[in-house]
């Protein structure tokens, strides 16, 4: 029931908040198979950005599911409404002049674009972290893609549940052919490119 809820105005609004702290405040969106990348690279842009003396938060998978989506499991529908309150919580830190980055594999193209009309034009920047199944299997860090091959985690991406390929994603990081260093640097080029961020 929302009938009785209003938004309630800020004093201070977008414009003051991105004018004091000197940049476009945007949601970077790493989406990926597990291993892929993303958490690694996510941070490493992270540590540039704040280089650069940016306004930034980290927004990572795993962590939020210890928190705010404790109670979430892997199902289908559960991917869904992780995928929303997330969404919706970066909302919040753009709102309030940041550059987010949330790491999250976020498979289906449906979440994807929910998260993209959750917010305002422009400041939904999807990054595709794009690394073979085979090199994201063969690192499998938290031996995750083992357990699925022997069918002991149900519903996981890329084995027993789908992955839909990012068509246009404004950002296509390819890490088969470069390093995590060469892939924060494209993406932070990206941000300069676009005049999010200044130097």
């Amino acid at each position: 029931m929302t009938e009785n809820i209003v938004w309630h105005a800020q004093t201070v609004s977008r414009e003051q908040k991105e004018k004091h702290k000197g940049h476009k405040p945007v949601l970077l969106w790493y989406t990926g198979l597990s291993g892929s990348g993303k958490s690694t690279i996510a941070n490493a842009v992270e540590a540039k950005l704040f280089e650069l003396g940016c306004h930034t938060y980290l927004l990572d998978g795993d962590n939020v599911r210890m928190g705010l989506n404790k109670g979430l499991t892997f199902s289908d529908e559960d991917r869904v409404e992780n995928i929303r309150r997330i969404s919706e919580v970066a909302k919040l830190f753009v709102d309030a002049g940041l550059i987010v980055s949330t790491a999250f594999i976020s498979p289906f193209a449906n979440d994807r674009q929910l998260a993209r009309s959750i917010m305002t034009q422009g400041e939904f920047i999807e990054v595709f972290i794009d690394t073979p199944i085979a090199i994201c299997e063969s690192r499998d860090p938290k031996g995750l893609y083992k357990k699925a091959r022997a069918g002991e985690i149900p519903n996981f991406t890329g084995v027993s549940s789908a992955f839909d390929i990012p068509e246009s994603a404004e950002i296509h990081v390819q890490t088969a052919d470069q390093s995590i260093e060469q892939s924060a640097e494209q993406i932070v080029k990206y941000l300069l490119d676009k005049n999010i961020v200044k130097l």
